[in-house]
Protein backbone atom coordinates (compact mmCIF):
# COMPACT_ATOMS: atom_id res chain seq x y z
CA UNK A 1 0.00 0.00 0.00
CA UNK A 2 2.84 2.54 0.82
CA UNK A 3 4.19 1.93 -2.74
CA UNK A 4 0.91 2.50 -4.46
CA UNK A 5 0.52 5.73 -2.39
CA UNK A 6 3.90 7.19 -3.46
CA UNK A 7 3.33 6.62 -6.81
CA UNK A 8 -0.34 8.45 -6.51
CA UNK A 9 1.81 11.29 -4.99
CA UNK A 10 4.73 11.58 -7.45
CA UNK A 11 1.74 11.50 -10.35
CA UNK A 12 0.19 14.66 -8.81
CA UNK A 13 3.53 16.52 -8.41
CA UNK A 14 4.33 15.73 -12.34
CA UNK A 15 0.67 17.12 -13.10
CA UNK A 16 1.14 19.87 -10.98
CA UNK A 17 4.64 20.87 -12.71
CA UNK A 18 2.73 20.77 -16.08
CA UNK A 19 -0.16 22.71 -15.23
CA UNK A 20 1.95 25.48 -13.74
CA UNK A 21 4.57 25.66 -16.65
CA UNK A 22 1.12 26.34 -19.20
CA UNK A 23 0.16 28.85 -16.41
CA UNK A 24 3.35 30.59 -17.21
CA UNK A 25 2.63 30.77 -20.59
CA UNK A 26 4.38 27.30 -22.01
CA UNK A 27 3.09 26.14 -25.13
CA UNK A 28 0.59 23.02 -24.55
CA UNK A 29 2.85 20.54 -26.47
CA UNK A 30 5.68 21.92 -23.84
CA UNK A 31 3.37 21.51 -21.25
CA UNK A 32 2.54 17.75 -21.79
CA UNK A 33 5.90 17.05 -23.05
CA UNK A 34 7.17 17.95 -19.56
CA UNK A 35 4.15 15.88 -17.97
CA UNK A 36 5.35 12.71 -19.91
CA UNK A 37 9.53 13.01 -18.66
CA UNK A 38 8.13 13.75 -15.06
CA UNK A 39 6.16 10.44 -15.77
CA UNK A 40 8.98 8.55 -16.72
CA UNK A 41 11.42 9.64 -14.35
CA UNK A 42 9.13 8.45 -11.96
CA UNK A 43 8.29 5.02 -13.40
CA UNK A 44 12.26 4.66 -13.37
CA UNK A 45 12.47 5.96 -10.02
CA UNK A 46 9.89 3.12 -8.71
CA UNK A 47 11.73 0.06 -10.18
CA UNK A 48 15.41 1.11 -8.65
CA UNK A 49 13.69 1.08 -5.15
CA UNK A 50 11.72 -2.00 -6.02
CA UNK A 51 13.18 -5.09 -3.83
CA UNK A 52 14.90 -7.63 -6.17
CA UNK A 53 13.24 -10.75 -7.00
CA UNK A 54 15.06 -13.62 -6.35
CA UNK A 55 16.71 -15.15 -9.14
CA UNK A 56 15.20 -17.77 -11.31
CA UNK A 57 18.69 -20.36 -10.53
CA UNK A 58 17.77 -20.18 -6.91
CA UNK A 59 14.37 -22.11 -7.72
CA UNK A 60 16.15 -24.55 -9.55
CA UNK A 61 17.41 -26.98 -6.89
CA UNK A 62 14.34 -27.07 -4.51
CA UNK A 63 12.32 -27.85 -7.75
CA UNK A 64 14.82 -30.78 -9.09
CA UNK A 65 15.21 -31.75 -5.21
CA UNK A 66 11.30 -31.92 -5.23
CA UNK A 67 11.30 -34.07 -8.36
CA UNK A 68 13.80 -36.46 -6.87
CA UNK A 69 12.50 -36.76 -4.02
CA UNK A 70 8.74 -38.37 -5.59
CA UNK A 71 11.05 -40.38 -8.00
CA UNK A 72 10.83 -43.70 -5.77
CA UNK A 73 6.65 -43.56 -5.56
CA UNK A 74 6.96 -43.07 -9.22
CA UNK A 75 9.19 -45.78 -10.26
CA UNK A 76 6.85 -48.34 -7.82
CA UNK A 77 3.68 -46.96 -9.31
CA UNK A 78 4.72 -47.39 -13.05
CA UNK A 79 6.51 -50.86 -12.83
CA UNK A 80 3.70 -51.85 -10.29
CA UNK A 81 1.62 -51.11 -13.50
CA UNK A 82 3.06 -53.08 -16.06
CA UNK A 83 2.39 -57.21 -16.37
CA UNK A 84 6.06 -58.13 -17.19
CA UNK A 85 8.37 -58.93 -14.44
CA UNK A 86 10.64 -56.22 -13.89
CA UNK A 87 13.13 -55.35 -11.38
CA UNK A 88 14.99 -51.53 -11.12
CA UNK A 89 18.60 -51.53 -10.29
CA UNK A 90 21.18 -48.87 -9.67
CA UNK A 91 25.16 -48.74 -10.81
CA UNK A 92 25.72 -50.32 -8.10
CA UNK A 93 23.62 -53.41 -9.54
CA UNK A 94 21.92 -53.61 -6.49
CA UNK A 95 17.69 -53.79 -6.59
CA UNK A 96 15.97 -50.99 -5.76
CA UNK A 97 12.47 -52.00 -6.99
CA UNK A 98 10.81 -54.90 -8.13
CA UNK A 99 7.26 -55.38 -9.17
CA UNK A 100 4.15 -57.89 -8.25
CA UNK A 101 4.59 -59.92 -11.54
CA UNK A 102 8.09 -60.18 -10.41
CA UNK A 103 7.95 -61.02 -7.13
CA UNK A 104 5.22 -64.06 -8.30
CA UNK A 105 7.60 -65.41 -11.18
CA UNK A 106 11.00 -65.45 -9.56
CA UNK A 107 9.92 -65.21 -6.13
CA UNK A 108 10.53 -61.91 -3.78
CA UNK A 109 13.82 -59.84 -3.74
CA UNK A 110 15.34 -57.52 -0.46
CA UNK A 111 16.33 -54.41 -2.15
CA UNK A 112 19.84 -53.70 -1.51
CA UNK A 113 20.67 -57.16 -2.31
CA UNK A 114 23.07 -57.85 -5.95
CA UNK A 115 20.43 -59.01 -8.89
CA UNK A 116 23.56 -61.83 -8.64
CA UNK A 117 21.46 -63.58 -5.92
CA UNK A 118 18.66 -64.20 -7.78
CA UNK A 119 20.07 -64.48 -11.69
CA UNK A 120 23.37 -66.66 -12.06
CA UNK A 121 22.98 -66.92 -15.66
CA UNK A 122 26.34 -65.48 -17.14
CA UNK A 123 24.59 -64.21 -20.02
CA UNK A 124 22.03 -61.89 -17.73
CA UNK A 125 24.82 -60.69 -15.40
CA UNK A 126 27.04 -59.52 -18.27
CA UNK A 127 24.11 -57.84 -20.16
CA UNK A 128 23.59 -55.92 -16.93
CA UNK A 129 27.02 -55.02 -17.11
CA UNK A 130 27.41 -54.22 -20.75
CA UNK A 131 24.35 -51.98 -20.31
CA UNK A 132 25.59 -50.11 -16.83
CA UNK A 133 29.20 -49.65 -18.83
CA UNK A 134 27.52 -48.02 -21.42
CA UNK A 135 24.06 -46.97 -21.09
CA UNK A 136 22.98 -48.39 -24.07
CA UNK A 137 19.97 -51.33 -23.98
CA UNK A 138 20.32 -54.72 -24.88
CA UNK A 139 18.63 -58.11 -25.11
CA UNK A 140 18.79 -61.48 -24.56
CA UNK A 141 17.41 -65.21 -25.10
CA UNK A 142 17.52 -67.02 -21.24
CA UNK A 143 15.87 -70.23 -20.00
CA UNK A 144 15.01 -71.09 -16.84
CA UNK A 145 14.99 -74.91 -15.76
CA UNK A 146 13.44 -74.66 -12.42
CA UNK A 147 10.52 -74.92 -10.76
CA UNK A 148 9.70 -75.47 -14.54
CA UNK A 149 11.20 -74.42 -18.08
CA UNK A 150 10.55 -71.24 -19.24
CA UNK A 151 12.28 -68.96 -21.60
CA UNK A 152 12.71 -65.18 -21.30
CA UNK A 153 13.47 -62.43 -23.18
CA UNK A 154 15.21 -60.25 -21.21
CA UNK A 155 15.93 -56.75 -21.67
CA UNK A 156 17.99 -54.20 -19.84
CA UNK A 157 17.89 -50.87 -20.20
CA UNK A 158 18.64 -47.33 -18.71
CA UNK A 159 16.13 -45.95 -16.99
CA UNK A 160 16.41 -42.02 -17.19
CA UNK A 161 14.63 -39.73 -14.92
CA UNK A 162 14.69 -36.31 -14.38
CA UNK A 163 15.75 -34.69 -11.41
CA UNK A 164 16.61 -38.64 -9.75
CA UNK A 165 18.96 -38.65 -7.25
CA UNK A 166 21.43 -41.73 -8.65
CA UNK A 167 21.27 -43.55 -12.33
CA UNK A 168 19.02 -46.14 -12.30
CA UNK A 169 18.29 -49.36 -15.23
CA UNK A 170 15.60 -50.91 -16.05
CA UNK A 171 15.46 -54.68 -16.58
CA UNK A 172 12.60 -56.81 -17.98
CA UNK A 173 11.60 -60.55 -18.63
CA UNK A 174 8.82 -60.86 -21.17
CA UNK A 175 8.02 -64.83 -20.81
CA UNK A 176 7.92 -66.46 -24.33
CA UNK A 177 7.69 -69.87 -23.48
CA UNK A 178 4.56 -70.59 -24.93
CA UNK A 179 5.29 -69.14 -28.45
CA UNK A 180 9.01 -71.74 -28.43
CA UNK A 181 6.06 -74.25 -27.42
CA UNK A 182 4.04 -73.52 -30.40
CA UNK A 183 7.05 -73.35 -32.67
CA UNK A 184 8.11 -76.67 -31.60
CA UNK A 185 5.08 -78.25 -32.04
CA UNK A 186 4.13 -76.84 -35.93
CA UNK A 187 7.72 -78.36 -36.63
CA UNK A 188 7.12 -81.82 -34.80
CA UNK A 189 3.77 -81.39 -36.93
CA UNK A 190 4.75 -80.87 -39.87
CA UNK A 191 7.90 -83.31 -39.59
CA UNK A 192 5.44 -86.10 -38.48
CA UNK A 193 2.64 -85.14 -41.41
CA UNK A 194 5.72 -85.10 -44.26
CA UNK A 195 6.66 -88.15 -43.03
CA UNK A 196 2.92 -90.21 -43.23
CA UNK A 197 2.76 -88.35 -46.68
CA UNK A 198 6.22 -89.60 -47.69
CA UNK A 199 5.61 -93.60 -47.45
CA UNK A 200 2.22 -93.60 -49.63
CA UNK A 201 4.07 -91.35 -52.18
CA UNK A 202 6.78 -93.64 -51.91
CA UNK A 203 4.45 -96.34 -52.91
CA UNK A 204 2.66 -95.21 -55.50
CA UNK A 205 5.34 -93.96 -57.41
CA UNK A 206 7.11 -97.39 -57.22
CA UNK A 207 4.26 -99.19 -58.46
CA UNK A 208 3.73 -96.60 -61.11
CA UNK A 209 7.23 -97.35 -62.48
CA UNK A 210 6.68 -100.85 -61.97
CA UNK A 211 3.67 -100.65 -64.55
CA UNK A 212 5.56 -99.16 -67.17
CA UNK A 213 8.41 -101.14 -66.62
CA UNK A 214 8.23 -105.15 -66.03
CA UNK A 215 4.88 -104.88 -65.43
CA UNK A 216 3.74 -103.19 -68.58
CA UNK A 217 2.57 -106.30 -70.41
CA UNK A 218 1.45 -108.49 -67.47
CA UNK A 219 -2.76 -107.55 -66.89
CA UNK A 220 -2.75 -109.30 -63.51
CA UNK A 221 0.47 -107.80 -62.13
CA UNK A 222 -1.33 -104.18 -62.82
CA UNK A 223 -4.48 -105.04 -61.61
CA UNK A 224 -3.08 -105.94 -58.29
CA UNK A 225 -0.74 -102.71 -57.96
CA UNK A 226 -3.66 -100.66 -58.86
CA UNK A 227 -5.28 -101.96 -56.04
CA UNK A 228 -2.71 -101.22 -53.42
CA UNK A 229 -2.21 -97.72 -55.51
CA UNK A 230 -5.74 -97.19 -54.31
CA UNK A 231 -5.64 -97.84 -50.90
CA UNK A 232 -2.78 -95.86 -50.62
CA UNK A 233 -4.50 -92.62 -52.48
CA UNK A 234 -7.41 -93.62 -49.72
CA UNK A 235 -5.12 -93.25 -47.03
CA UNK A 236 -3.38 -90.16 -48.00
CA UNK A 237 -7.03 -88.46 -48.46
CA UNK A 238 -8.05 -89.54 -44.99
CA UNK A 239 -4.97 -87.86 -43.43
CA UNK A 240 -5.64 -84.90 -45.80
CA UNK A 241 -9.38 -84.66 -44.51
CA UNK A 242 -7.85 -85.62 -40.58
CA UNK A 243 -5.57 -82.42 -41.06
CA UNK A 244 -8.35 -80.32 -42.29
CA UNK A 245 -10.57 -81.24 -39.94
CA UNK A 246 -7.94 -80.28 -36.89
CA UNK A 247 -7.60 -77.14 -38.77
CA UNK A 248 -10.88 -76.40 -38.59
CA UNK A 249 -11.56 -76.88 -35.28
CA UNK A 250 -8.64 -75.09 -33.90
CA UNK A 251 -9.77 -71.79 -35.62
CA UNK A 252 -13.01 -72.22 -33.31
CA UNK A 253 -11.93 -73.82 -30.35
CA UNK A 254 -12.31 -70.57 -28.49
CA UNK A 255 -16.10 -71.05 -29.19
CA UNK A 256 -18.28 -72.99 -27.07
CA UNK A 257 -21.51 -74.17 -28.97
CA UNK A 258 -24.96 -73.17 -27.46
CA UNK A 259 -26.95 -75.58 -28.80
CA UNK A 260 -28.95 -78.45 -27.08
CA UNK A 261 -28.18 -81.62 -28.26
CA UNK A 262 -29.94 -84.50 -27.57
CA UNK A 263 -27.17 -87.59 -27.23
CA UNK A 264 -29.56 -90.66 -27.22
CA UNK A 265 -30.23 -90.84 -31.31
CA UNK A 266 -26.56 -89.33 -31.87
CA UNK A 267 -25.17 -92.57 -30.44
CA UNK A 268 -28.30 -94.38 -32.22
CA UNK A 269 -27.00 -92.73 -35.09
CA UNK A 270 -23.64 -93.61 -34.94
CA UNK A 271 -24.22 -97.03 -34.18
CA UNK A 272 -26.36 -97.46 -37.09
CA UNK A 273 -23.74 -96.13 -39.45
CA UNK A 274 -21.02 -98.49 -37.95
CA UNK A 275 -22.99 -101.39 -38.15
CA UNK A 276 -21.13 -102.77 -41.57
CA UNK A 277 -17.95 -101.92 -39.93
CA UNK A 278 -18.67 -103.96 -36.82
CA UNK A 279 -20.19 -106.80 -39.10
CA UNK A 280 -17.21 -107.35 -41.40
CA UNK A 281 -14.75 -107.32 -37.93
CA UNK A 282 -17.47 -109.58 -36.47
CA UNK A 283 -18.25 -107.43 -33.30
CA UNK A 284 -21.68 -105.95 -31.34
CA UNK A 285 -22.14 -102.85 -30.44
CA UNK A 286 -24.61 -102.58 -27.77
CA UNK A 287 -26.05 -99.66 -26.75
CA UNK A 288 -26.88 -99.00 -22.71
CA UNK A 289 -29.19 -95.56 -22.85
CA UNK A 290 -31.70 -94.13 -20.32
CA UNK A 291 -35.20 -93.38 -20.93
CA UNK A 292 -35.64 -90.07 -22.05
CA UNK A 293 -33.70 -87.38 -23.18
CA UNK A 294 -30.26 -86.53 -22.33
CA UNK A 295 -29.28 -83.34 -23.54
CA UNK A 296 -25.88 -81.39 -23.60
CA UNK A 297 -24.74 -77.76 -24.92
CA UNK A 298 -23.11 -78.89 -28.27
CA UNK A 299 -22.50 -79.43 -31.52
CA UNK A 300 -24.45 -82.57 -33.33
CA UNK A 301 -22.13 -82.78 -36.50
CA UNK A 302 -18.86 -82.86 -34.27
CA UNK A 303 -20.15 -85.00 -31.26
CA UNK A 304 -21.25 -87.18 -33.94
CA UNK A 305 -17.68 -87.23 -35.22
CA UNK A 306 -16.34 -87.61 -31.77
CA UNK A 307 -18.17 -90.64 -31.10
CA UNK A 308 -18.00 -92.43 -34.47
CA UNK A 309 -13.96 -91.96 -33.79
CA UNK A 310 -14.01 -94.04 -30.39
CA UNK A 311 -16.93 -96.49 -30.82
CA UNK A 312 -15.00 -97.29 -34.73
CA UNK A 313 -11.62 -97.42 -32.84
CA UNK A 314 -13.16 -99.81 -29.80
CA UNK A 315 -14.16 -102.35 -32.77
CA UNK A 316 -10.83 -102.08 -34.39
CA UNK A 317 -8.58 -102.50 -31.23
CA UNK A 318 -10.70 -104.23 -29.09
CA UNK A 319 -12.16 -107.11 -32.00
CA UNK A 320 -10.96 -110.22 -29.88
CA UNK A 321 -13.54 -109.01 -27.49
CA UNK A 322 -16.09 -109.46 -30.17
CA UNK A 323 -18.38 -107.29 -28.12
CA UNK A 324 -18.54 -103.18 -27.73
CA UNK A 325 -20.63 -101.73 -24.69
CA UNK A 326 -21.74 -97.59 -25.19
CA UNK A 327 -22.87 -96.63 -21.58
CA UNK A 328 -24.83 -92.97 -21.90
CA UNK A 329 -25.21 -92.40 -17.91
CA UNK A 330 -27.37 -89.05 -16.67
CA UNK A 331 -27.29 -89.57 -12.70
CA UNK A 332 -28.67 -87.04 -11.15
CA UNK A 333 -26.44 -83.61 -9.59
CA UNK A 334 -23.70 -85.39 -11.80
CA UNK A 335 -22.33 -84.66 -15.73
CA UNK A 336 -23.53 -86.61 -18.09
CA UNK A 337 -21.20 -88.75 -19.00
CA UNK A 338 -20.55 -91.13 -22.23
CA UNK A 339 -18.64 -94.42 -22.09
CA UNK A 340 -17.29 -96.75 -24.41
CA UNK A 341 -16.02 -100.60 -23.60
CA UNK A 342 -14.45 -102.39 -25.36
CA UNK A 343 -12.94 -105.93 -24.23
CA UNK A 344 -10.12 -106.71 -26.09
CA UNK A 345 -6.34 -106.70 -25.01
CA UNK A 346 -6.05 -103.22 -23.10
CA UNK A 347 -3.84 -100.79 -23.46
CA UNK A 348 -0.05 -100.56 -21.67
CA UNK A 349 0.17 -97.88 -18.90
CA UNK A 350 2.76 -95.80 -20.63
CA UNK A 351 0.92 -95.14 -23.98
CA UNK A 352 -2.34 -93.99 -21.97
CA UNK A 353 -1.48 -90.15 -21.28
CA UNK A 354 0.05 -89.58 -25.02
CA UNK A 355 -3.17 -91.16 -27.02
CA UNK A 356 -4.67 -87.69 -27.97
CA UNK A 357 -0.84 -86.72 -29.42
CA UNK A 358 -1.05 -86.17 -33.09
CA UNK A 359 0.07 -89.11 -34.76
CA UNK A 360 0.50 -90.89 -31.79
CA UNK A 361 0.39 -94.49 -31.74
CA UNK A 362 0.64 -97.37 -29.81
CA UNK A 363 1.63 -100.06 -32.66
CA UNK A 364 2.24 -98.43 -35.58
CA UNK A 365 2.08 -101.68 -37.78
CA UNK A 366 -1.58 -102.29 -36.37
CA UNK A 367 -2.50 -98.94 -36.88
CA UNK A 368 -1.51 -98.50 -40.46
CA UNK A 369 -2.92 -102.15 -41.23
CA UNK A 370 -6.50 -101.25 -39.67
CA UNK A 371 -5.81 -97.57 -41.81
CA UNK A 372 -5.81 -95.12 -39.05
CA UNK A 373 -4.52 -92.03 -39.64
CA UNK A 374 -2.49 -91.72 -35.70
CA UNK A 375 -5.01 -88.15 -36.24
CA UNK A 376 -8.46 -89.39 -34.65
CA UNK A 377 -8.24 -89.23 -30.47
CA UNK A 378 -6.09 -85.87 -31.52
CA UNK A 379 -9.32 -84.44 -33.34
CA UNK A 380 -11.68 -85.89 -30.10
CA UNK A 381 -9.95 -84.11 -28.19
CA UNK A 382 -10.47 -80.96 -29.70
CA UNK A 383 -13.67 -81.06 -30.53
CA UNK A 384 -13.93 -82.32 -26.66
CA UNK A 385 -12.23 -79.29 -25.02
CA UNK A 386 -14.42 -76.85 -27.70
CA UNK A 387 -16.96 -78.52 -25.90
CA UNK A 388 -15.89 -77.71 -22.43
CA UNK A 389 -15.91 -81.85 -21.87
CA UNK A 390 -12.62 -84.02 -20.97
CA UNK A 391 -11.90 -87.43 -22.13
CA UNK A 392 -10.90 -89.97 -19.37
CA UNK A 393 -9.09 -93.32 -20.24
CA UNK A 394 -8.86 -96.30 -18.11
CA UNK A 395 -7.25 -99.58 -20.01
CA UNK A 396 -6.11 -102.44 -17.71
CA UNK A 397 -3.71 -105.00 -19.67
CA UNK A 398 -5.95 -108.61 -21.24
CA UNK A 399 -9.16 -106.88 -19.71
CA UNK A 400 -10.31 -103.69 -22.26
CA UNK A 401 -10.36 -100.29 -22.58
CA UNK A 402 -12.74 -97.77 -21.67
CA UNK A 403 -12.72 -94.39 -22.99
CA UNK A 404 -14.93 -91.75 -20.79
CA UNK A 405 -16.75 -88.30 -22.35
CA UNK A 406 -17.42 -86.10 -19.43
CA UNK A 407 -19.64 -82.99 -19.75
Amino acid sequence: MGRIASGWAYLVVAALVSVAAYLAGAEPVFAAILFALSLLAIVLREREEAPKAPPVASAGPAVTAAKGDASGPVISAVIGAIDLPVFVIGRDGMLREQNRAAGKAFGALEPGLHISARFRSPSVLDMVRETIATDEPNQIEHSERLPSERVYIVRSSPLRIEGASEDLFLLSFKDISELRRIDRMRSDFVANASHELRTPLASLRGFIETMQGPARGDPKAQERFLAIMLEQANRMSRLVDDLLSLSRLELKAHIAPDQKVDLVPVIGHVRDSLAPLASDLDVEIRLHVPEGKVEVLGDRDELVQVFENLIENACKYGQEGKVVDVYVRNPAGSPVEVSVVDHGPGIPAEHVPRLTERFYRVSVTDSRSKKGTGLGLAIVKHILTRHRARLVVKSEIGQGTEFAVRF
